[in-house]
Parts: C-alpha cells; sequence; structure tokens
C-alpha cells in the first residue's frame, strides 16, 4: 500500500492539473488509455486536423463558382491520417516520458477502482496490482463512445470517434448513425474525401441541440452533400459480401464499407466503484460536485467529462484550473463559472453558440429581442458569394438574442465560415455583462472584415432594443 497526497485518476485535463506548485507534495497520476487523453489521441485534435483538409478540399470544389481554375478530387487518406498520428502519437509519447522524469510524481498505467474512501486498487498494463490511498484524489476520468444495442453488431466490423480516424483503409461508403456534433464533423470529412455518406438520425434535425433555426439551415445545406436520412434508426445489420448492410427502420437498406457509431458519449464514472468511496452520481452516471468542483466524499475532487454536463475540452481545462487551486488552497475555494459555456460544430458550414437558444430563452419567459444578420450582406460575405440566394451560403448568419429588460445578451447563434472564431466577442460580451448598444458601438471594427456580420447583428439587435 503506497500513500500519496494527490492522485489525479486521469492524464487528460487531469495532467495539467499537476504543476511545479506541487513541488514536494507525492503525487501518482493513473492513466488506462494514451497519455493525454481523448482529446489529443481520439477527439477534438485528430479530428480537427482531419478537417482541415476537407475544407481545403471544399475550398477547392468552390473555386469556379468564384472564377478560380480549381478542382478537387478528395484527399488521400493515408497520407493524412499518418500526419496527423505521427504528430499526435510522438506528442502522447514525449508527455508521458516528461512525467515519468519528473520527481515525486509517479505514473501508473493502469485501470483504477476505488476499494474505500480515498483507496484504490490499480490493475496494471503489465499484469501487477498497485494498492494506493491519496489525501486527495481527482476524477478526471473522461468519458467514451455510447454502443447502442443493434441487432447483429456482434456479427459486423464497426467503429466510434474512437477508432474511425484511424482506419486502415478509406471507405468508399460509410454510414453514420448519429446527428450530433460528432456524427456531423466525421461525415464532412469522409465525404469531402470522396466517400459516399449515408447518416443516420432519429431525430428531425441534425445538431438539434443548437438552435432551431441553426440546426434546421444546417441540415438543408449539408443534406445537399451526403444522404441525411431524418425521422430513419438503424433497426439491426448484417453482413454483405461487400461490407455491412444497414437496415432502417424505414424498411430501406443501404450497404456500407464502414460503419461508424456516433450517437453519443458516456462518463466513465461507473469503471469507478465510486459506491465504495461515497461518491455521489446523477441518473446519467455523471459525478456530482460543487461549484468548488468537489464531490460528496471529502477530499475527492472530479473534473471535465467526468463531472460536466457540458463535454467539452475547454470547461475540462477550466476545471481543472479551479481544481488545482482548490487542492493547493483549502482555505481560498475558487469557483467555476459554467455560466456561458460556448461550442462549436467544425462541420461545413462552421457552428457556433453560446446562451440560450430561442426556444429556451421563451420557455424562460423572457421578454426576447431577436435580430439576424446574414453574412451575404457584408463586404466579405460579397467576397465569398455568400450572397448567392440559390446556393447554400444564403444560410449563412448571425442570430443574436438579447433581454429587453437589461438590455444584455442572453444567447448568440452563428452558421457559416469562422464561426467558431466571430462568436469569441459575444462570449466575452456575455461574461462581462457587456450591454448590447456599447459593444456595437463601443469599439471600431475593422472594415471590411468578416466580423462586420456579428457588428451588423449588433446593430440590428441594438435596434431592436431601443425599439
Amino acid at each position: 500500500m503506497t500513500h500519496y497526497d494527490v492522485v489525479v485518476l486521469g492524464a487528460g485535463s487531469g495532467n495539467t492539473v499537476i504543476d511545479k506548485s506541487f513541488a514536494g507534495l507525492s503525487v501518482a497520476i493513473v492513466e488506462r488509455g494514451p497519455f493525454g487523453g481523448t482529446c489529443l489521441n481520439r477527439g477534438c485534435i485528430p479530428s480537427k486536423m482531419l478537417i482541415r483538409p476537407a475544407d481545403v478540399v471544399d475550398a477547392a470544389a468552390d473555386g469556379p463558382r468564384l472564377g478560380a481554375r480549381t478542382s478537387a478530387d478528395g484527399a488521400d487518406w493515408d497520407a493524412v491520417r499518418d500526419r496527423v498520428f505521427g504528430r499526435l502519437d510522438e506528442v502522447s509519447a514525449d508527455g508521458r516520458a516528461y512525467r515519468e522524469g519528473l520527481p515525486g510524481v509517479d505514473l501508473l498505467s493502469g485501470t483504477a477502482r476505488f476499494t474505500g474512501p480515498r483507496a484504490l486498487r490499480v490493475e496494471l498494463d503489465d499484469g501487477g496490482t498497485a494498492e494506493l490511498t491519496a489525501d486527495q484524489v481527482v476524477l478526471a476520468t473522461g468519458s467514451r463512445p455510447v454502443v447502442p444495442d443493434i441487432e447483429g453488431l456482434d456479427e459486423v466490423e464497426h467503429h466510434t470517434s474512437d477508432d474511425v480516424m484511424r482506419l486502415a483503409t478509406f471507405p468508399r461508403r460509410i454510414g453514420v448513425v448519429g446527428g450530433g456534433y460528432i456524427g456531423a464533423e466525421l461525415a464532412h470529412v469522409f465525404a469531402a474525401y470522396g466517400a459516399t455518406v449515408t447518416q443516420v438520425e432519429s431525430g428531425e434535425a441534425l445538431i438539434s441541440n443548437q438552435d432551431h433555426d441553426i440546426s434546421q439551415t444546417f441540415t438543408r445545406i449539408v443534406s445537399q452533400r451526403w444522404d441525411v436520412r431524418l425521422g430513419t434508426s438503424l433497426e439491426r445489420v448484417s453482413r454483405a459480401a461487400g461490407g455491412t448492410v444497414m437496415h432502417l427502420d424505414d424498411g430501406s437498406e443501404v450497404e456500407v464499407d464502414a460503419l461508424l457509431l456516433a450517437i453519443g458519449r458516456r462518463p466513465n464514472g461507473d469503471l469507478l466503484d465510486l459506491d465504495r468511496a461515497g461518491v455521489e452520481t446523477d441518473d446519467t452516471g455523471r459525478i456530482l460536485v460543487d461549484e468548488h468542483q468537489r464531490t460528496s466524499a471529502e477530499g475527492v475532487w472530479a473534473l471535465g467529462d467526468a463531472s460536466s454536463p457540458e463535454p467539452l475540452k475547454h470547461v475540462a481545462n477550466q476545471d481543472a484550473r479551479v481544481v488545482k487551486h482548490n487542492l493547493l488552497h483549502p482555505d481560498d475555494l475558487r469557483v467555476s463559472d459554467h455560466r456561458f459555456v460556448p461550442n462549436a460544430v467544425f462541420a461545413s458550414p462552421q457552428v457556433a453558440a453560446v446562451g440560450l437558444t430561442e426556444a429556451q430563452a421563451r420557455e424562460q419567459g423572457l421578454d426576447l429581442a431577436v435580430a439576424r444578420h446574414e453574412y451575404g450582406d457584408t463586404a466579405f460575405g460579397w467576397a465569398l458569394e455568400a450572397d448567392d440566394r440559390h446556393g447554400e451560403a444564403a444560410g449563412y448568419v448571425v442570430k443574436l438574442l438579447a433581454d429587453r429588460a437589461t438590455g444584455r445578451l442572453v444567447g448568440a447563434h452563428l452558421l457559416g465560415p469562422q464561426a467558431s472564431v466571430l462568436v469569441q466577442p459575444l462570449i466575452q460580451a456575455m461574461s462581462f455583462g457587456q450591454p448590447v448598444a456599447d459593444l456595437a458601438r463601443g469599439q471600431y471594427w475593422i472594415h471590411p472584415a468578416l466580423t462586420e456580420v456579428v457588428e451588423n447583428a449588433l446593430l440590428a439587435l441594438a435596434g431592436e432594443l431601443a425599439g
């Protein structure tokens, strides 16, 4: 039995908790997968590195519309995949080597489970076991893809986001089950690279957690690029000579070379025997924490996907900063700020959002002001040909919501190029309580930069508030 001052389970954002300020303390970090966690190895970073070539292909295909002599012929899957993971696998290995070389920090490769309050048994990858106790335990164990119970699934090859980005052979036909951000982003990748994509979604729109106007427009746009089956479920699967047959509940069948299941993720807390430690969870398995990231068990903290309803890397990083401070300063605890958590979908077109959707705002009974401004009604939008009323670009828009009682933003929803960047001043305004009128006219907006679409939406919103 080895005792530590701090034990951290998970080497994703959990790894960032431990820095030089812990010098002199004994620390153990336990990781059961590749060092660096989901984001580095099988999540947001490799997916965005795959998305960049997809965006280049789309831009090349769009050239003739702008008068440029360009053409697109997909992408070299092997070259792109090897570039991505040739770099990221090295980063993961280097991160592990760095941690292993630090005095006072033990890195254990294996799977940990609680045996009692702040007591753990680690089943080591090398076949041994380790018994640990600690004064403080940090749960940064992340989440994993949900694999649904579908008839025949155990008889066919299938993939999740954990492994589909490392496919040895590019699939010329791929079925994507699920219409959330993971399914949308990876459908964009495979379609741009040259695959025939069939995306199956049981709801009436893709990315349905977004504002209704945004999700509807996004669905319309991407349905022009690949086959989107809405209001449809995958009933069963079977083997075929050329791959896998998807049997849909509308009676149709689709044969594919690869099957991607992207219907969501679940927290890994159910793998930890949390009841033995006195750590409470909700009915989804998410670890319950207070505003300081403390669990129900004394000396046990949680962060990121393990405890957050927003399974996003920037949330996990924020949580990690709070936990790091609170571990070292028990008499000066910091509070996590989860008021305005932004999100983005890095498909084509991009989507970004922060705050309430229009439906949520109206459900709360807010006296709501709503304004929209399309990309095509700005100078840079003309450069993008975003005023093409017959093409997809007609839907590129910034939609803003404000509370008339306060004159402040309560929601921002963007669809179009660079949405993930354009949303940032709106996040800042909401975070610091800046009134819409001040944000619109209290600063310069570069002309003719694409940010003018945000400026003009704010001006329209300010007018709505004044009226």
